[in-house]
């Protein structure tokens, strides 16, 4: 495990529902955070019978047993970095915005898990607005997919421009950092680099973008969950958003590709949590880099990318 240089082991904590699959929610969590050689510690906020076809049904545990994993939790090993997953509903977020708020953490990652792979609601509608008010002035960084962020900022998501006006509203909420996902962005979007994924972050008023090759697979279950999970842990360990953005993303895009030799599930199968990571790269702001088959980051001078 990873020490800080106060000597204690980095420790890392997902507040997240459960995924009897293990694919994703705190299950994912913890076995990235483990890979990224950080303690991963969990608080439990639903349970689901959930397995890589769809979710099956979910129980919310109640707020004031929420509360109380997270007072056992800080009070006996303390934290360095903190990701919400799936809240459930509004009165968890109230819960945990409140104890997150009393104990002053720096290093929050949110990301905003409202629908299920399969697409089954995994957040109350009425809740988005407890997030926004309550968590979001709270986070060091925020993670929507597309469709998180139309939930988010209130409108449609068109293009890339929308998603740059997105990012720049959701910022102004609170969070000092922005990661809009491009797994769910349509091939369009990219023009003559169709073949990438695309992941774009905004930070202290800049835009850098982190893209990898596109993958035709349908083993993509819980890769939110771990991108934001590799995030929090980079962070737990020190690393600047930048560093631990191209870390997230290069470790999410080896897991995708190393989940494609193996048969878990008969649906929208699992990543690959044993996955290498890379962590020395220290990227540049406002630039666009490409993920290379060598396991490196490369700047990308193509045309017809966006507007930087």
């Amino acid at each position: 495990m990873i020490r800080t240089n106060q000597g204690h082991v980095v420790r890392a904590l997902t507040i997240a529902g459960s995924d009897s699959g293990g694919g994703a929610g705190i299950q994912a969590d913890l076995k990235t955070m483990h890979q990224f050689q950080v303690y991963g510690m969990s608080v439990l906020t639903s349970l689901t019978a959930q397995n890589t076809i769809g979710v099956q049904g979910i129980y919310e545990v109640n707020p004031d047993f929420v509360r109380l994993q997270l007072e056992s939790v800080y009070t006996d090993f303390g934290v360095d970095a903190v990701k919400t997953g799936m809240l459930a509903n509004a009165g968890i977020i109230h819960t945990v915005a409140d104890f997150l708020r009393h104990i002053c953490v720096e290093n929050l990652v949110v990301d905003p898990v409202m629908v299920a792979k399969g697409g089954a609601p995994l957040l109350r509608q009425e809740s988005v607005a407890t997030l926004k008010e309550e968590l979001l002035p709270l986070t060091m960084v925020i993670t929507p997919n597309v469709m998180e962020t139309e939930a988010l900022c209130g409108y449609p998501i068109r293009n890339f421009e929308d998603c740059h006006r997105a990012a720049i509203d959701i910022a102004a909420l609170g969070p000092r950092a922005v990661v809009i996902k491009g797994g769910h962005m349509p091939r369009e979007w990219m023009k003559n680099t169709s073949n990438l994924v695309v992941d774009l972050l905004y930070a202290e008023g800049q835009f850098t973008y982190f893209a990898g090759e596109r993958m035709d697979t349908h083993k993509t279950h819980g890769t939110g969950c771990t991108f934001s999970s590799a995030l929090t842990a980079m962070l737990a360990r020190g690393a600047s958003v930048l560093d631990a953005m191209s870390a997230a993303k290069a470790f999410v895009h080896e897991a995708v590709r190393g989940a494609e030799a193996w048969d878990v599930g008969t649906g929208h199968g699992p990543t690959d949590h044993s996955a290498p990571i890379s962590v020395g790269f220290k990227p540049v702001p406002s630039a666009f880099y490409i993920w290379q088959d060598n396991q490196t980051w490369l700047p990308y001078h193509g045309a017809d990318l966006p507007s930087l």
